[in-house]
């Protein structure tokens, strides 16, 4: 109840400001065209500022929608009300398409392939002769209830609002979930969700969709307020607005969709009105005014407007771990073959002229830590990344219980047992601890995102929530599960990563360098919780440059020098052995 409180807040004033005795029908008028720009800005927000993907072209998504709805109620005289779910399948399929085209595409392409179809759509628009080519779609009729006609402002007003708030909780579920985390996972890179079993080209689609079916929302709206529908507000300057609402308002924040829209609504019509006046109706100057100020606005508050207005109120709720809940089960094992656990032989990766692992060839048994090190440049985290699918091999072959996992994708390396953490930590850092761990867990939940947004999924959430928490206090963490990730030092990230890794309940652990970072008492914490995951039957094999951490813990020790294996045996040996003494122990004596 605590975290709809203040939803049921807005909701109240929201509802009673239209009957403020005296209320100008101008002001309804603008707080409806408020909503209807938070309903896109919204899907922005999940797609741009939690996806990471930078989308100008929402305003033909409106389109879609406000284009759907004025031909069937006009055409063929249906119902508005029943040209809803088309209007919302059109867009989404609209998104399928486009999407398929768009989400594979990063950096600058991913916002130039935006603009070109945004552009395309909108002159599509203005040449259909069905569509009223530039004229448009006149005579739509207005939403009704019963005998009630919703002609006049005011009463529209309700159902939009209604539709923005209905949204909001929709979407803010959406987030709140292991969907949500998948997606938000995302906008700091996909390698560390994709060793986790998320699929990245999937979560983004989705999440494409998802915004264009809000989008869609708004124009099937827009239509029923306006009543006419033409190409104009559906072209590219349209769409490059909305963005800059959602990036005003704060482009990772649901409300901040809701206060940019109101914003830039207002500030546009106070400029509108005010600034002909000053001088003399000459030129356009509310444009450049507007752009001015859109400016330094980003300048005050460039994370945007709400994360600013939220850091002036020091109210942070603790969110509940659900440490009572049901455990979740132990994940799916893979039938144990009578050989090693993992088997690399002769594994070989060139990145063109450049042999970076040169035929190298190991084992990991169950229930044993082995040690991979090396100077730097040695190929050892290239080693890493072949066997978790991050990079594929030019050569060789990698056996996970017998079953060959070289060029495996990363999202099916896990699912054999696999987890590990990363030499340069990949972490959410404004995700907190309990989040960034409980990603860990992602292929031990199942509810999928319709289940999330109808809250249908707190019995698997809780299940997740409750493994994350386990994990963090089993490594040591506990005071800082609620902290932000990007708050901690560079070693308790790595603590976290080890805890992300435990989550996913793996047969093998593979830890990238994990001391590096940790004073001398966690070390020795780490170390004592890496014997204990060894006495349970859990494999790690880890890459480490601390020899005094690695000798007293490791089982055996494979040692690579320029990409290949110069000498593999137990700690006793390879502190004697004279090749690695050459090329490794003595430079670090």
């Amino acid at each position: 109840m605590t975290r709809l409180l203040p939803v049921v807040v807005f909701t109240v004033v929201m509802a009673a400001l239209p009957l403020i005795p005296g209320m100008p029908p101008f002001w309804i008028v603008l707080l409806d065209n408020i909503g209807l720009a938070a309903l896109v800005a919204m899907g922005l927000v999940l797609l741009t500022g939690v996806g990471g993907l930078t989308s100008f072209g929402q305003a033909a998504f409106v389109g879609f929608g406000a284009y759907t709805t004025a031909y069937l109620t006009t055409v063929y005289g249906l119902s508005p009300w029943l040209t809803l779910p088309a209007s919302l399948i059109v867009a989404g399929l609209a998104a399928v398409v486009l999407g398929l085209m768009t989400v594979r595409l990063s950096g600058h392409y991913l916002p130039l392939g935006t603009i070109a179809w945004g552009i395309a759509l909108f002159y599509l628009f203005s040449k259909l002769d069905f569509l009223g080519r530039n004229d448009g779609i006149s005579r739509v009729p207005p939403l009704s209830v019963g005998s009630v006609q919703m002609y006049d402002p005011s009463t529209i007003y309700f159902v939009i609002w209604a539709m923005v708030i209905i949204s909001a909780l929709l979407t803010m579920n959406l987030l709140d979930s292991r969907v949500g985390r998948a997606i938000r996972a995302l906008r700091r890179g996909h390698v560390a969700a994709e060793a986790f079993g998320v699929q990245t080209a999937r979560s983004k689609l989705l999440v494409f969709i998802y915004a264009a079916v809000l989008a869609g929302l708004s124009g099937w709206l827009y239509a029923h307020f306006q009543r006419n529908v033409n190409p104009t507000p559906f072209g590219p300057q349209a769409g490059i607005e909305y963005l800059f609402i959602a990036v005003v308002g704060g482009a990772g924040y649901v409300w901040g969709g809701v206060l940019g829209a109101a914003i830039v609504v207002i500030l546009k019509e106070v400029l509108q009105s005010y600034l002909p006046l000053l001088f003399g109706g000459q030129g356009q100057l509310e444009i450049i005014v507007f752009g001015i100020l859109l400016v330094i606005l980003l300048q005050l508050a460039p994370a945007g407007v709400w994360p600013w207005l939220s850091g002036l109120i020091p109210l942070k709720l603790r969110r509940s771990h659900a440490s009572s809940a049901e455990a979740l089960p132990p994940r799916a094992r893979v039938a144990s073959s009578s050989g090693p656990l993992l088997k690399v032989d002769r594994a070989r990766k060139q990145f063109g002229g450049v042999v970076a692992v040169n035929d190298v060839s190991f084992e990991v048994n169950a229930a044993e830590v082995v040690a991979l090190i090396g100077p730097n440049g040695a190929g050892k985290s290239t080693t890493f990344n072949l066997i978790t699918g991050i990079l594929t091999t030019t050569g060789g072959r990698i056996e996970v219980h017998g079953q060959p996992v070289d060029n495996t994708p990363p999202q099916e390396v896990v699912k054999l047992g696999i987890a590990r953490t990363f030499q340069h930590v990949k972490l959410v850092p404004d995700m907190t601890v309990l989040e960034n761990v409980a990603i860990g867990a992602h292929l031990r939940g199942r509810s999928g995102a319709l289940g999330s947004m109808l809250r249908l999924d707190r019995a698997d959430e809780a299940k997740l929530l409750a493994e994350a928490a386990k994990q963090i206090e089993r490594v040591g963490l506990g005071a800082e599960i609620d902290q932000l990730a990007g708050s901690l030092s560079l070693g308790q990230q790595r603590i976290v990563e080890i805890a992300r890794a435990l989550c996913a309940d793996p047969e093998l652990l593979m830890l990238d360098e994990p001391a590096a970072g940790l004073r001398h008492m966690e070390k020795q914490r780490l170390a004592a919780l890496l014997r204990q995951l060894r006495d349970g039957g859990m494999s790690v094999l880890l890459v480490e440059h601390d020899m005094g951490f690695v000798m007293d813990l490791a089982d055996r020790i494979v040692v690579l020098d320029f990409g290949t294996r110069i000498a593999e045996g137990t700690p006793a040996a390879i502190k004697t052995n004279p090749e690695v003494i050459k090329a490794y122990l003595g430079a670090l004596a």
